[in-house]
């Protein structure tokens, strides 16, 4: 192994993890900086939807109507298998991803797991992800808990 692989594989590793840092710490500002733009997405084994071209701005605010309205979030990122070819690099990893909303003494979570595929670009600035996949593998709790939480936002809007 080079030292070239191992500093990109650092950096690339420091990048991806942002991805999580940025959603649950509400810090919308450090999850756009880690997207190409734009970037395909594929949430198909979550959604249902097909993978789509989007604009960074359009998937992170998504995102953040999606996942803000929660009490808590919990997103985390294990076993990186990066490849790295020039300038081109893909990253899978493991996720799991959890989702509390609390309703006076109830409190309710929902949890997936599975891995993501990210194919990464190197920019002038850095590694930026240009395309997404999430791979949903398992799945615990309510998925009503989104609904709620879209009600929730809705009522405080």
């Amino acid at each position: 192994m080079n030292t070239d692989y191992l500093v990109n594989r650092a950096r690339i590793t420091d990048h991806v993890l942002r991805y999580p840092t940025g959603i649950d710490r509400r810090d919308w500002k450090l999850y756009r900086s880690i997207f190409a733009d734009p970037l395909t997405v594929d949430f198909s084994s979550w959604s249902g939807e097909p993978s789509a071209m989007i604009s960074a701005d359009e998937w992170v605010a998504g995102v953040r109507a999606t996942l803000e309205p929660f009490d808590a979030t919990q997103h985390v990122l294990t076993n990186f298998l990066i490849e790295v070819d020039g300038d081109s690099a893909m990253c899978t990893c493991y996720m799991t991803a959890h989702h509390y909303l609390i309703s006076g003494d109830l409190r309710e979570m929902h949890s997936i797991g599975g891995y993501y595929v990210h194919h990464l670009h190197r920019a002038a600035d850095g590694w930026l992800i240009h395309q997404t996949q999430l791979n949903v593998t398992w799945e615990m709790g309510d998925r009503a808990l989104f609904e709620q939480a879209a009600l929730r936002a809705g009522r405080n809007a």
